[in-house]
């Protein structure tokens, strides 16, 4: 097929590639601007824009999709299609409409459940046991549109966000394929009224690690906020600094202690208490550091039991 390709992150990138492994001729990458990045805040390409400019296709980002001039330009690529990923723009309803087949959204939850911004956190958050991606069809509501194909992937005890996004990236890239094979059973299938709920963006103030509450909790929070924003705690020694958490499991039977109380320390986990149970840290980042198992970590920054953290 003809296809317009719209995505911005490294989520899109897996999608972009199988499309053009699959011999669809991608007609337009759209994607986000620039954005200031890194120390000097220069400019810097999104990740499928670079993605786009090595494999030679022409990439266009413009601020928004709402100006008649540029639907008139997406319309005039005569597309068979559109696939939407993580792209973070509004489509307007002559964008939706542009496209011969309509705009088809690779969505990183098991729909109705999870519409919205940051479904793949909010799975983890919630304690979900599994998670997955549908192939929708696009409409003018948020995430509401008819669903093409569905895949479940269980969340493990011990996935993080990264884990997830990972696996849901290579199944979505998988399925769009597979869905674009078919394009007979492109009209998908109305979501159910029930089970809808909401992702909503994660907040910096959801990264506050509260030792007072159950380790689950905690668990759940260290995990779904890895590796960004990351959930985080003074480190106890200096009031500025900040520890990052980035993995975790639930530590079954470690001792009891106060809220924030290192209770067990060895070279693979960093047990601490919380208000119910103890969460046992595997992984972690000092500030202005790189993130390290709790070995390496502890090589420079040597805790012990009864110690606190912020």
């Amino acid at each position: 097929m003809r296809l317009i390709f719209m995505g911005t992150p490294e989520f899109s990138v897996p999608a972009l590639k199988a499309l053009v492994a699959a011999g669809h001729e991608i007609a337009a990458v759209y994607t986000q601007p620039p954005r200031p990045a890194g120390r000097g805040q220069q400019p810097r390409p999104s990740a499928v824009q670079q993605a786009a400019a090595a494999m030679g296709l022409a990439v266009r980002h413009p601020a928004s999709l709402r100006d008649p001039a540029e639907q008139s330009a997406l319309a005039g690529l005569n597309a068979d299609a559109a696939v939407v990923v993580a792209y973070g723009l509004i489509l307007p309803q002559p964008v939706l409409d542009a496209p011969r087949l309509g705009c088809l959204n690779i969505h990183a939850s098991l729909l109705p459940r999870w519409r919205g911004a940051a479904p793949i956190q909010r799975a983890i958050l919630a304690g979900d046991a599994e998670t997955g991606v549908c192939i929708m069809r696009m409409e003018a509501g948020l995430d509401t549109g008819p669903v093409i194909l569905r895949e479940a992937t269980p969340i493990g005890p011990q996935d993080t966000a990264g884990d997830l996004h990972d696996r849901l990236a290579a199944m979505g890239a998988r399925m769009i394929v597979d869905a674009l094979a078919a394009p007979d059973r492109l009209a998908g299938s109305q979501q159910p009224e029930a089970g809808v709920t909401y992702a909503a963006k994660i907040d910096k103030a959801e990264a506050r690690i509260d030792w007072l509450r159950p380790a689950v909790d905690v668990d759940r929070q260290i995990r779904a906020l890895s590796p960004v924003p990351g959930a985080w705690c003074p480190d106890g020694r200096k009031d500025s600094a900040r520890l990052r958490l980035l993995r975790s499991r639930l530590a079954v039977d470690a001792p009891a202690g106060l809220p924030g109380t290192v209770v067990a320390c060895t070279p693979e986990m960093l047990a601490v208490a919380c208000g119910e149970g103890a969460v046992a840290v595997t992984q972690i980042q000092r500030a202005g550091g790189r993130p390290a198992g709790i070995g390496e970590f502890l090589r420079g920054y040597p805790l012990a039991s009864g110690d606190r953290l912020g």
